[in-house]
């Protein structure tokens, strides 16, 4: 997929998922414009969640993709060939441990026991073992259940799981749905941070254009932090789901483009650790070795 350096590739490739700001520059063609003038081309593949869209990043079926924290971790300690080459800080407010209305589980603690649905590799897995240890327990004390977002739609429903790590736009519709209750939000348990990765090698071969995209990238979140209610009717109208939650989930988001600082580089340093110490990835790993560093971007605050 990707072109050898110097030689400007045919298409460039971009991993999304149905909202965000990479949904609204697909909507709006905005880098099909700005590469109209190198005869480059864009294609874009969705995905439901961020693992299997790492996987085809680090095979080179994607040059750019969209993730949530945990993914890269388990990612690069499966040695992904793969780089971050930018942050999306979050307020903590788009993602949640959720039960139903007459749930017994009152507190973090309660969970002990109990069967707890997320996407493993996925932020959902790194907010529920953030939970746990704020709770004093131990990732041992429940059962995991690996669900994608639609199937744990229905385990939630049919009470197969007794408690769901879910994020936006799922999380604000099963609240309006089943009228939800929020355990811990993400922010409460953990700071996190989404990211934008590119291919290593397409970021090193061409980091002209890796700077173009990031910088689409930016524009677009600028654009859609100042317009929220503008960015809700779009997603509502792309994905057909219910209005009302669709409006509550961008109005919570944060829309944000930053380079990796060396803040945001130690608490994913931190999650890793974490994640190394409680056996769910096999070697300890340095997120700073897979970060792309170029001053053009860094330059850009």
């Amino acid at each position: 997929m990707t072109a050898r350096a110097g030689q400007a590739p045919a298409e460039i490739s971009v991993g999304y998922q149905r909202t965000g700001v990479l949904a609204l520059l697909k909507r709006d063609r905005t880098l099909e414009q700005r590469f109209k003038p190198q005869n480059i081309n864009i294609s874009w593949v969705e995905f439901a969640s961020g693992p299997p869209l790492l996987q085809a990043l680090n095979v080179g079926h994607l040059d750019f993709g969209e993730t949530g924290d945990t993914p890269p971790i388990f990612a690069q300690a499966a040695q992904a060939n793969l780089v971050y080459v930018a942050a999306e800080p979050t307020n903590g407010q788009n993602e949640a441990i959720i039960v139903l209305p007459d749930s017994p589980i009152k507190s973090l603690s309660d969970l002990k026991g109990k069967k707890v649905g997320f996407v493993r590799g996925s932020s959902s897995n790194n907010v529920i073992v953030a939970a746990l240890e704020k709770a004093g327990l131990s990732f041992k004390d429940i059962t995991a259940v690996n669900v994608s977002p639609a199937d744990g739609a229905v385990a939630f429903a049919q009470k197969a799981i007794d408690a769901w790590v879910i994020w936006d736009p799922y999380l604000a519709i099963i609240q309006k749905r089943f009228a939800a209750r929020i355990l811990v939000h993400s922010g409460d348990v953990l700071q996190s941070n989404g990211f934008f990765l590119a291919n290593r090698d397409f970021a090193t071969n061409h980091a002209d254009l890796v700077l173009a995209v990031l910088d689409e990238f930016r524009k677009k979140s600028d654009w859609a932090a100042k317009h929220p209610d503008v960015v809700a009717e779009i997603v509502a109208e792309e994905t057909g789901a219910d209005r009302a939650a669709i409006f509550t989930s961008v109005r919570r988001a944060r829309f944000s483009v930053s380079p990796l600082t060396d803040q945001i580089i130690a608490e994913q340093q931190a999650t890793a650790d974490r994640f190394y110490k409680l056996g769910l990835i096999p070697r300890p790993i340095k997120i700073s070795d897979i970060v792309w560093k170029n001053p053009g971007f860094a330059a850009a605050k």
